[in-house]
């Protein structure tokens, strides 16, 4: 997948297949001194890759960029590290900020990345998702619960969310797996460099059953403490909203939960006895204004809303680029015509069918139908009867 230039007023669009355009990303990328920041701005100042790296030096410092990084030189081994990463494996990806997979939910935050390094189907990375986070040292119960939330929720066909971590974050990617749905890590390395290395066969599971592994960092990056709340910024971000299983006061999971706030995701939290430590962080978010939560149930219903308006949205941007618009009224959001989502349609017909059948017919894995039909149900095209059979609504 050829990288596509962040929107700005100077943006063009790269085409398709433009191999000197990821050849000129690779050297950004590489360039010493070239974090996410300065290069979000040396793109958004120039448009494409390749217009700033064939620009004049000096005309760096216009984009805000120092005289280290204006003086700078592409690691070579940077380069081809990164771009034999991404000729190893065809799930390898580098996805640059305007690119059509680059996801739309971290677009507007004020510390975007760049770019992002995926493995994995990353068509999952536009799908609507719910985050999971919590304790890397949770309690029994504390496992139960994500794990049962992630598995209803995955069930729902909302993508699950996390990072990767020991503890909570294993057992919400664990839960999602259950239900044959799809999840997303989030990882405070590079993609080579799987950590904790005990998920290391998680990581593989995640990929095999068509969700991501998704990183901002370079591949050879190894992992460090000052990632992770970078990392936690993304797991948000991508988000309609944040889980909290089980978390201390002083717990990491606190801060993703205020990064959502800040973002504008709705944040949840699990209670849990007053004599558990690792249910004092969730009390603390739920005095705070947080959502207490039962049953993965009662996060579906408050997020439908939010849902429903990002398909909307969605919707009007796809709608806009097949320039099918048209000037006649209509009522609620604009009919999605994704091409696995209009197979569904085809194959639900209008007579009703349960979700297996249409997994069989269509050659989707569960994870997929079950986000389609989530997906269809909010845009009103779906409408879900007893037994758990669809039927189309038009």
């Amino acid at each position: 997948m050829p990288p596509a230039p962040i929107s700005s007023p100077n943006a063009r669009a790269i085409a398709p297949g433009n191999g000197d355009e990821t050849t000129a990303l690779i050297e950004l990328l590489a360039t010493h001194g070239m974090g996410p920041k300065r290069l979000g701005l040396l793109l958004a100042h120039f448009g494409t890759p390749k217009d700033a790296l064939d620009s004049p030096r000096g005309e760096w410092r216009l984009a805000g960029l120092p005289e280290g990084v204006i003086r700078a030189r592409p690691d070579d081994e940077k380069v081809r590290a990164i771009a034999d990463w991404l000729a190893a494996d065809e799930t390898h990806h580098l996805i640059a900020r305007g690119d059509p997979h680059f996801p739309a939910a971290l677009e507007d935050l004020p510390d975007a990345p760049a770019a992002l390094f995926a493995r994995g189907r990353i068509a999952a990375l536009t799908e609507p998702q719910v985050a999971m986070v919590g304790s890397r040292t949770p309690t029994t119960g504390g496992r139960q619960n994500a794990r049962a939330f992630a598995r209803h929720l995955a069930a729902q066909g909302l993508v699950i969310t996390s990072g990767l971590a020991l503890g909570v974050d294993g057992e919400a990617h664990r839960g999602a797996l259950d239900a044959d749905g799809i999840t997303i890590a989030v990882l405070g390395s590079g993609l080579d460099h799987i950590y904790p290395p005990e998920h290391a066969s998680l990581a593989d599971e995640i990929v095999a059953g068509g969700g991501v592994i998704l990183s901002e960092w370079l591949p050879g990056t190894e992992p460090r403490r000052g990632h992770f709340p970078r990392r936690n910024r993304l797991i948000s971000g991508l988000a309609s909203g944040v889980l909290v299983v089980e978390a201390s006061v002083k717990s990491g999971s606190l801060i993703t939960a205020r990064l959502a706030g800040e973002q504008g995701r709705d944040v949840f939290a699990i209670p849990g006895s007053i004599h558990n430590p690792l249910a004092r962080g969730c009390h603390r978010l739920i005095r705070e204004g947080a959502k207490l939560v039962e049953t993965g149930q009662d996060v579906l219903e408050e997020l439908a809303p939010t849902l429903r308006r990002q398909l909307e949205a969605s919707a009007a941007v796809l709608s806009r680029a097949a320039d099918t618009a048209t000037d006649s009224a209509t009522e609620g959001p604009a009919p999605v015509r994704d091409p696995d989502q209009q197979r569904i349609l085809d194959l639900l017909g209008h007579d009703p069918q349960p979700a297996d059948t249409l997994i069989e017919a269509s050659g989707l894995t569960a994870g997929e139908v079950s986000s389609i039909l989530l997906m269809l149900e909010l845009a009103g095209e779906v409408s879900t009867l007893p037994g758990g059979l669809y039927v189309r609504t038009s």
